[in-house]
């Protein structure tokens, strides 16, 4: 099991769908960035202002973190964790 140390904050979580098969966004204002040690395999994507990880019950969360993009991606290059 792999670790990766980010700081984030929640900005959306996303529950399942609706009856008209629109997502369900709960928009999250945390106002601080926490460090958390996220399990890698958790993380769906990377984009250039959030990770995309899976949340429980099935849920997926939006985190903000704190960084650039490219630092974040030259830390998984580094892990041999980038094809």
């Amino acid at each position: 099991m792999s670790f990766i140390s980010l700081k984030v904050r929640a900005a959306f979580i996303m529950h399942g769908y609706d009856e008209q098969n629109r997502e369900v966004i709960e928009q999250v204002s945390d106002p601080d960035f926490v460090e958390k040690l996220v399990r890698v395999e958790r993380i769906q994507s990377i984009s250039e202002k959030y990770v995309l990880v899976t949340a429980s019950d099935g849920r997926l969360a939006y985190w903000e973190y704190a960084g650039e993009f490219a630092a974040l991606k030259a830390r998984l290059v580094a892990a041999g964790l980038l094809v």
